[in-house]
């Protein structure tokens, strides 16, 4: 990859104040003088993974209460992005999740268990990022944005035609890292899509404390990169808008900033309380906008679904859930040698000293 020159660069077009919207919230579709919805085969199949996403979100939500997960950051309402953004990726592309794509991963086919794994505190990461071309699920906030950049620049070095997407909420973007890793996409021209899903609240503070720009996406222009504003409940907008962002970064056409507004349904963790800082009203208000039953009515009025495809997806979903908690409901098991295993390559002689003197204490009761 050749570093950018100091010729100046056309000026990217402003992203659009009203979000990009292929479908209405009561399932009609709307006409986009620059974007068409996927077909049919690719709305179904977002369907689906959104039904077995969110069955798979309220199952993990429900361990958690039994206290079988440490954790969960449930993405209730967000599928749409989740799914929308994961299904536009190509094989050869990254996916750069937060703590809170749980769906993402599992769409992009990572073992349900592997991706609660992490969020039960026993063992360092629970699938292999090379395998499924998902980096580990990134806690610290935007700190995955820089890991796509570098990753996609060193792709490129190589010859090799490999974008990524990275995964990100609103909060990350008042994090310093989030605008390293914009600047150095923009300054390199890496193949690099940043989602931010806009759930309106960083935990309890609200987007306008956070940033006084227009949208989010606006601040894309402040780096020289496209910028897109879309409906981050609508699937269809969500994958189309996506899936082109990541066709002209893998051309060389450079990085992308997207926009999704969206809404966090559920509390941020299982350990929060939001009714102390929003209100049922706005809950119930987005609660109506829900992504599932948007494109299910879609395809249900163009005769793409009917009662009975729905409830074999149905089925699929409740066949997942029933492998999650047939998968955590045995006694743990673990090696607490098994802290000390790949953290380094070759390890330290320091990691083997505590590494023996853990078990020597363990041994002597």
């Amino acid at each position: 990859m050749k570093r950018s020159d100091d010729r100046p660069r056309p000026v990217p077009a402003l992203p659009t104040l009203e979000p990009i919207r292929l479908v209405d919230p009561d399932g009609t579709r709307v006409p986009d003088p620059d974007h068409s919805a996927p077909g049919h085969d690719t709305l179904l199949a977002m369907l689906r993974a959104m039904v077995i996403g969110r069955r798979f979100d309220r199952q993990a939500s429900a361990l958690t209460r039994q206290g079988r997960l440490a954790v969960y950051p449930s993405s209730h309402g967000q599928e749409a992005c989740q799914v929308g953004g994961v299904l536009a990726l190509a094989d050869d592309d990254w996916l750069f999740p937060t703590y809170r794509d749980c769906v993402a991963l599992v769409t992009r086919g990572v073992d349900p268990l592997g991706v609660l794994t992490l969020l039960r505190g026993d063992w360092h990461h629970g699938y292999d990022p090379h395998r499924h071309r998902c980096a580990p699920q990134c806690t610290p906030l935007a700190t995955n944005a820089s890991h796509a950049v570098g990753l996609t620049y060193a792709a490129r070095r190589r010859g090799e035609d490999t974008a990524a997407l990275v995964l990100m909420g609103d909060g990350a973007t008042s994090e310093g890292d989030a605008h390293e890793a914009y600047n150095f996409a923009a300054v390199w021209n890496a193949p690099v899509v940043f989602l931010i899903q806009n759930n309106h609240w960083a935990i309890s503070v609200p987007v306008h404390k956070q940033s006084a720009a227009p949208t989010l996406a606006h601040k894309a222009i402040g780096y020289g990169i496209r910028g897109h504003h879309v409906d981050g409940n609508d699937a269809a907008a969500v994958h189309s808008v996506v899936a082109r962002a990541l066709a002209e970064a893998r051309a060389g056409g450079g990085p992308a900033i997207i926009e999704a507004q969206t809404y966090r349904l559920d509390p941020h963790t299982n350990s929060d309380a939001p009714q102390r800082y929003r209100d049922d009203a706005e809950v119930e208000s987005w609660r109506r906008r829900d992504p599932v039953s948007r494109l299910e009515a879609l395809l249900r009025a163009e005769g793409v679904v009917d009662d009975t495809a729905m409830e074999r997806i149905g089925a699929d979903a409740e066949r997942l859930a029933a492998a999650v908690r047939d998968g955590l409901s045995g006694e743990d098991r673990l090696d607490p040698a098994e802290l000390f295993a790949h953290v380094y390559a070759e390890p330290t002689e320091l990691l083997k000293r505590e590494r023996g003197a853990l078990l020597d204490e363990i041994r002597e009761g």
